[in-house]
């Protein structure tokens, strides 16, 4: 405001002494009276009084405006200054973040990567130890197979009568087969060879009829091992034993009838042979 009111006061006197230099051409003394006469007729005192205290307002206003100017001038660059600052460590921050980002993205990428490649090595061995336990079990099997030894047999293959008796102990053949798992009894020789080394049970029953005895045992490699016997003077008898025996491959296992006496088989099947496995040996 009080820099309008001096520009106000400048432009009326100027205003004046153009008018009176187009009037009549006064010179500059005259027109310092007419100025002072002018004020001195159209302004009180108060008048004068506001002049020279616009004047002075002015004056300073105008002395100390400049300087106002020039230190809000430098406060705002000082705040430019400051915000670019601000904007250059939040561009490095930024910069960083995404530098950060792009070395977590790498290492999420290497850590699928990574799990991929362990899912496939787990299925790979999942595989691995699926065909190795069917391989096993298939292995298993046939060992089993292979240790599954048993025969059963009757003397007679039909009808009834008697064997023996013979002036020397002979082999009995045990022609009727009804089990001969593994194929290790020959019903033309009536031996059991063993395919394995092994516990084996053997058993034998004879059937006879008085007065001849009926005797026969269990050898093992022409070694009597145990007998089964039964005598009376009249009527049927019949007797039967059994053992556990270690044998090595291919030791055999045979009943023997001894000189002498007699063994009798009906359709019944009485007099028998049977043998098999218990447990395999190392």
């Amino acid at each position: 405001m009080k820099a309008l009111v001096c520009i106000l006061l400048l432009l009326e006197t100027f205003v004046f002494v153009v008018q009176q230099q187009v009037d009549g051409g006064l010179n500059e003394n005259e027109i310092s009276q007419q100025i002072s006469s002018e004020d001195g007729r159209q302004n009180p005192p108060q008048t004068d009084t506001l002049r020279a205290e616009a004047s002075t307002d002015s004056q300073q206003y105008c002395d100390l405006g400049i300087p106002d100017i020039h230190a809000a001038l430098r406060e705002l660059t000082a705040t430019v200054t400051e915000q670019k600052e601000k904007n250059r460590e939040l561009t490095a921050t930024i910069t960083e973040q995404k530098e950060n980002i792009r070395e977590l993205t790498a290492t999420v990428t290497e850590q699928k990567e990574n799990i991929r490649e362990l899912r496939d090595e787990m299925n790979k061995k999942n595989n691995e130890i699926s065909n190795l336990t069917l391989s096993q079990v298939e292995e298993l099997r046939k060992e089993n197979r292979d240790r599954e030894i048993a025969f059963s047999a009757a003397l007679m293959e039909s009808g009834s009568g008697y064997i023996g008796p013979f002036t020397t102990a002979i082999t009995l053949t045990y022609r009727n087969v009804f089990t001969n798992i593994g194929n290790a009894y020959n019903p033309i020789t009536g031996i059991f060879t063993a395919p394995l080394k092994g516990a084996y049970m053997f058993r034998v029953s004879v059937y006879g009829h008085g007065p001849t005895p009926a005797t026969a045992d269990i050898v093992k490699n022409g070694q009597r091992v145990v007998i089964a016997h039964d005598h009376q003077p009249q009527n049927a008898l019949s007797s039967s034993n059994g053992v556990v025996l270690i044998l090595e491959v291919g030791d055999v296992v045979y009943v023997r009838l001894w000189s002498g006496r007699r063994v009798y088989d009906v359709g019944n099947k009485h007099s028998t042979f049977s043998g098999y496995l218990l447990f395999p040996l190392k």
